[in-house]
């Protein structure tokens, strides 16, 4: 029946990193972090879901309440903080769904974080039991070190940490890879906060320590100026800022990045996309696929017929 109502009559698929997509919009990560409804985001026609923020130890995540919206705005604040079953329990959920259902018609991401319990020092062997427990049920890893909901996580975009932690975790990831007939990409998701020549000196340590691409972007914990009392109320709420008000800031990542590598590392582009315009916006700065999150919560299960099928007539 979702198919039916909500999958893009239309959609070009796409290889990367070796895996084939059925189309460039997917499912950002933070909708579904228990791996819960795999079945329903292929059937409503995403190209790709990403799950998570998962990590090595389960977690209740920050008090509620943790997420706010203001419809007049179009965004979202969360502060959420990571709250999931564990990676343990993820992928045992995943092999179940499979065991049942067969493959997904689409591939699967895995957006890696960091317990709250573990400190940064620790932090490799947090992300990298994960990547080891889910290897086997998702087709590539999202490295997140730009959630500001987890207390000291973005201190992990800095060179020489960020550094040691993807270089551990490419090690790491070739180990499992080597004989696997699909072997995983690795990419990094980094916050719209960074200044240009910070971000693109992260890009350039990423690349070097075997990172297969990026997410741009994470929420922003910048605001601008309220627009009436009550978005005055909502933006002084704590947490990471989606949807349209990152728009313009994420494409002109996407847009810096592209231009640093000329076009050789693959861009996920992800902020404020909420028509094919938008989309389209984002894929002529330079993203190779893209994403929502924000949107998806004011526009349902539409937004993907809508995106998909708009980009098609818009390229004809």
């Amino acid at each position: 029946m979702l198919r039916l109502l909500y999958h893009p009559k239309k959609g070009e698929a796409v290889q990367v990193w070796g895996l084939e997509f059925p189309n460039r919009f997917g499912l950002a990560a933070g909708m579904d972090k228990r791996a819960e409804a795999l079945r329903g985001w292929s059937s409503i026609g995403f190209g790709f879901i990403e799950i998570g923020g998962v990590t090595m130890h389960a977690q209740a995540g920050n008090p509620k309440p943790r997420m706010f919206r203001d419809d007049r705005s179009r965004s979202l604040i969360n502060r959420m903080g990571f709250n999931n079953d564990g990676s343990e329990a993820v992928a045992e959920r995943i092999r179940h769904h499979i065991r049942r259902k067969g493959p997904l018609p689409c591939p699967v991401l895995a957006n890696l974080g960091k317990s709250k319990i573990t400190p940064n020092e620790d932090a490799l062997v947090d992300y990298a039991t994960s990547m080891e427990r889910l290897h086997d049920v998702v087709d590539g890893f999202v490295v997140n070190v730009s959630s500001p909901n987890t207390p000291n996580l973005r201190d992990l975009q800095h060179e020489g940490t960020l550094k040691g932690l993807l270089e551990g975790l490419a090690t790491r990831l070739n180990e499992m890879n080597t004989g696997h007939p699909n072997p995983r990409p690795m990419l990094v998701k980094f916050a719209p906060d960074l200044a240009e020549d910070a971000l693109l000196r992260m890009v350039d340590v990423a690349r070097a320590a075997g990172a297969d691409g990026v997410v741009l972007t994470n929420t922003t914990v910048q605001r601008d100026a309220p627009t009436h009392p009550a978005h005055a109320e909502f933006l002084a709420e704590a947490g990471g800022l989606s949807g349209a008000p990152l728009k313009d800031r994420s494409t002109a990542m996407i847009r810096a990045v592209h231009e640093h590598t000329n076009g050789t590392w693959p861009i996920i582009g992800v902020g404020g996309i909420s028509t094919a315009a938008d989309a389209r916006e984002k894929l002529e700065a330079g993203a190779t696929l893209l994403q929502a999150y924000s949107a998806f919560v004011f526009e349902g299960p539409s937004l993907v017929r809508n995106v998909v099928d708009g980009l098609e007539k818009s390229s004809l």
